[in-house]
């Protein structure tokens, strides 16, 4: 870690920021890895970053077609929570939990990880019925959850609608009070930076376009930078995951859909939460900046641009305004599109492939950011031990073929049904 005086802080301040050491090294990549990690985002980076910290595999190439950061990982509302129901689900989500409060600390970088609470806001008897089941199995699983009131709600968030003429008049919320938000940037620049430290050499600017064989065994990768030969090559890709997996010969259960988010103009701070209204798939929260960051449902169609639509535009700004009438006059600064490889029970795939040599990291659906620890963390234990952790060992390609989903409405791709 490099360290400033006040004279160098100011000579690279004037110099125009030309004299700043880099945050990562930008090798060339090399002929022969023992792993690489295709996607330079949060998972992959965090992949290669517990490859070299937990099992000692340092020979690692993390190869990223565009620039770090430049796909889901920057494209997310930064929502961190485990309020999940079904054991293969709590028991992962929840080691995510606490590695996301160690992060800062483990990475020697702020991640501004903000525990500000999750509130569950319902608008119905049944969706209130469904959170006290949620928030009893949270309680049995050691995650810590509160059962709001009506009354409850109104102290927590007196900024949405209470009015007699509300669309929907809220009966309650559950919260999760240890969940919240980080800053989604600045994870993916911190895992860069650790790995680099350990080794890993991160290439960017390098897509990968094939795959080396020796027989039925996998390896290395094509990429646009030459060949690269590894022992183990392990997709970390989001979105593109199945377009990787055809290229082995692998037909995946997912399919690609664009998920859209906004930012509003800066307002005084008012929302202390992560806030999710049960009367859509909708959610939102306010960043440092004062922006309010929202979010709702994925397109309804297969994409993979990365670019919003008006119908998306319109179905969210009803829903904010819905449930926080006084947004009605703020304006949209900007929003983008993320790419979501959807599974069919929306719990994700961490395994070794049936193709010898490659491992995959992928079907995410909404849980990605918030994944983004213990994913590579249990990526980094599969491709070392040819096996899973048990937090990953229920993530399996098969489960589909064998009707064993992981599958729970309101955490997984149908939250807009509760």
């Amino acid at each position: 870690m490099s360290h400033y005086s006040a004279w160098s802080l100011l000579r690279n301040a004037l110099s125009g920021h030309k004299n700043w050491d880099r945050a990562w090294r930008d090798p060339e990549p090399k002929k022969t890895y023992d792993v690489i990690i295709v996607g330079g985002g949060g998972h992959g980076l965090a992949t290669a970053y517990y490859l070299a910290k937990n099992h000692g595999i340092k020979n690692i190439a993390v190869l990223e077609k565009g620039y770090i950061g430049s796909g889901n990982a920057g494209r997310n509302t930064t929502i961190v929570r485990s309020n999940y129901m079904m054991q293969d689900n709590t028991a992962f989500y929840e080691h995510s939990m606490s590695l996301w409060r160690g992060m800062s600390q483990d990475l020697n970088y702020n991640v501004m990880f903000s525990p500000r609470g999750y509130l569950y806001v319902t608008v119905s008897p049944s969706a209130q019925d469904a959170q006290i089941r949620r928030a009893n199995i949270m309680r049995l699983n050691g995650i810590r959850a509160e059962i709001l009131t009506r009354e409850d709600v109104m102290k927590e968030a007196p900024y949405l609608d209470f009015s007699d003429k509300a669309r929907f008049p809220i009966y309650g919320a559950m919260l999760q009070p240890d969940a919240g938000t980080a800053r989604h940037d600045a994870v993916v620049w911190g895992y860069a930076r650790a790995a680099n430290a350990l080794g890993v050499d991160i290439i960017q600017n390098c897509e990968v376009l094939d795959y080396q064989w020796s027989g039925e065994r996998i390896t290395g990768v094509k990429t646009t930078r030459g060949d690269i030969s590894a022992g183990k090559v392990g997709i970390a890709v989001a979105g593109h995951t199945s377009l990787l997996a055809q290229k082995a010969g692998l037909e995946l259960p997912i399919e690609s859909h664009v998920l859209q988010a906004y930012v509003s103009e800066s307002i005084k701070p008012v929302v202390n939460h992560v806030v999710v209204w049960s009367a859509s798939y909708f959610y939102f929260s306010q960043s440092d900046k004062g922006g309010l960051v929202f979010g709702g449902h994925i397109d309804r169609y297969n994409s993979y641009a990365q670019r919003g639509n008006l119908a998306n535009v319109s179905e969210v700004t009803q829903a904010l305004v819905s449930a926080m009438p006084s947004a009605a006059r703020l304006r949209v600064l900007r929003h983008w599109g993320g790419i979501m490889d959807m599974t069919p029970d929306g719990s994700p795939i961490i395994t070794k492939t049936p193709v010898d040599g490659l491992y995959l990291n992928g079907g995410w659906c909404y849980g990605g950011f918030k994944a983004t620890p213990a994913s590579g963390w249990c990526f980094a234990h599969t491709i070392a031990n040819d096996s899973p952790h048990p937090f990953n060992a229920g993530f399996t390609m098969d489960r589909f073929a064998q009707g064993r989903y992981i599958d729970e409405s309101g955490a997984g791709p149908y939250n807009h049904l509760q």
